[in-house]
C-alpha cells in the first residue's frame, strides 16, 4: 500500500515523532511505502513529494517542528485546490492519507474523505481545542514552555513590585491559559471560555497588593474578551488571515490596568516560543501513539476518523462527529484557577 503523509497547519513539538512512527511501523510491521507530502496541503495539491524511508527519521524523535515542512492552506477554500489534489492523490498512486493538524487541517480531511478518498487523521495543535481527543500533540510542551516562563517572570516581578501580564496562545480555548496559569501559581488567569470584568481584575490587584503582596501575575489567553456591558471595551485584532495579533489585548489591559490601579504593569507575549523547540517526553508519546494507530487503522481499512486519547486509551472518532466543533476549557479547570488566586 502507498500511504500518503501531511503535516499542515502551525507546527508543534512532536510532529517528527508521528512521521517517524508512520514510517516505522508503515514500513517495517506493514510493508506500505510511505510518501510525504510537503508543506501539508499546499504540497499535496501542488505534487511536491519526497519517499520517506528510515534514513529520513534518523533522530528526529527530538527536534521541534516538521521535518515535511507546513502551511496554512485549505483546498476547500482554495480556486481549484480539491481539483489538484486528487489529481496529484491520483498521479502518485496513493492508496490513503494520513493527516496530521488542527482545526482548518481536519475540515480539509473531511472533506478529502468525501470525495472516497480513504484519510486518517491525527490532531495536533498547541490549543488542545481538538473535539473528541483528551490531548492533543502539541499542547504538554506548550504548557511546559508557559509555565516555565511563568517561574521565571515571577522573580522579576517580585523584585520590581510590578503586574506582569503573560500572553500565551488560545484564540477560542484557554487551555494554555489555565494549565500553565494553575502551574505556575498565577493569580488571575483570563481565557475566552469565561468573559471578564475589568472592574473586578481592578479590585482584587488592589486589595492584594495593600494587603499581603507586593506583585501579581495574570495569565490572558490571547482569545480573551471583555465581559459585555463592564467598563473595558476592547473588539479583538486580527490579522488578514484571521490570526489574532498577538500582545494587542495585553497592551489594552497593561493601560487600564495602571490607569485604574496606579500599578506599574509590564507586558510578556510568548507568541510562536509556546509551538517552538524540543518537544516534551509526553509529546513524543502521544506523538508515537498517534502515529502507530494511524497506520494500523489504514491498514484495517478504516477511513474517515481521527486518532484521539480518551483516558488512557487511544481510540478512532468519527470525522464528521468532530467536524466544526471547539472543546473548550471546563467550568472546574477555570474555578481552580480563580480558587488558586
Amino acid at each position: 500500500m502507498r500511504v500518503g503523509l501531511l503535516t499542515g497547519g502551525g507546527d508543534v513539538p512532536g510532529l517528527n515523532a508521528v512521521i517517524r512512527a508512520v514510517v516505522k511501523r508503515g514500513e517495517g510491521e506493514h510493508g506500505h511505502s510511505v510518501i510525504g507530502f510537503r508543506n501539508g496541503w499546499r504540497g499535496l495539491a501542488q505534487g511536491d513529494v519526497m519517499e520517506l524511508g528510515r534514513s529520513n527519521i534518523r533522530n528526529v524523535l527530538p527536534l521541534g517542528g516538521t521535518l515535511l515542512g507546513t502551511a496554512r492552506f485549505h483546498p476547500h477554500s482554495s480556486d481549484g485546490g480539491m481539483e489538484e489534489v486528487m489529481l496529484t492523490l491520483e498521479a502518485e498512486r496513493i492508496d490513503a492519507l494520513i493527516c496530521v493538524g488542527g482545526d482548518g487541517t481536519l475540515a480539509a480531511a473531511q472533506k478529502i474523505s468525501e470525495q472516497g478518498v480513504k484519510i486518517v487523521a491525527v490532531p495536533k495543535t498547541i490549543d488542545n481545542d481538538v473535539w473528541g481527543t483528551d490531548r492533543s500533540i502539541g499542547f504538554d510542551t506548550a504548557i511546559t514552555i508557559a509555565t516555565e516562563a511563568i517561574d521565571r517572570i515571577h522573580t522579576t516581578a517580585e523584585s520590581h513590585n510590578r503586574v506582569m501580564l503573560v500572553e500565551v496562545m488560545g484564540r477560542s480555548a484557554g487551555w494554555i491559559a489555565a494549565m500553565s496559569g494553575i502551574a505556575g501559581g498565577a493569580e488571575i488567569v483570563l481565557a475566552p471560555e469565561r468573559p471578564f470584568d475589568i472592574d473586578q481584575v481592578i479590585k482584587f490587584l488592589k486589595h492584594r497588593h495593600r494587603s499581603h503582596a507586593s506583585f501579581s501575575i495574570i495569565v490572558v489567553a490571547e482569545g480573551a474578551e471583555p465581559a459585555k456591558g463592564t467598563a473595558m471595551e476592547y473588539e479583538t485584532q486580527t490579522g488578514r488571515f484571521g490570526d489574532i495579533i498577538p500582545g494587542s489585548l495585553s497592551e489594552r489591559l497593561k493601560q487600564v490596568i495602571e490607569s485604574g490601579t496606579g500599578f506599574e504593569t509590564r507586558v510578556t507575549v510568548l507568541g510562536h516560543v509556546q509551538r517552538g523547540g524540543t518537544p516534551t517526553a509526553a509529546d513524543r508519546i502521544l506523538g508515537s501513539r498517534f502515529g502507530v494507530a494511524a497506520v494500523d487503522a489504514i491498514t484495517n481499512g478504516d477511513s474517515g476518523v481521527m486518532t484521539a486519547l480518551v483516558g488512557e486509551d487511544i481510540r478512532l472518532v468519527s470525522l464528521p462527529e468532530i467536524a466544526g466543533k471547539v472543546k473548550h476549557v471546563p467550568t472546574e479547570l477555570l474555578d481552580i484557577a480563580a480558587a488558586l488566586a
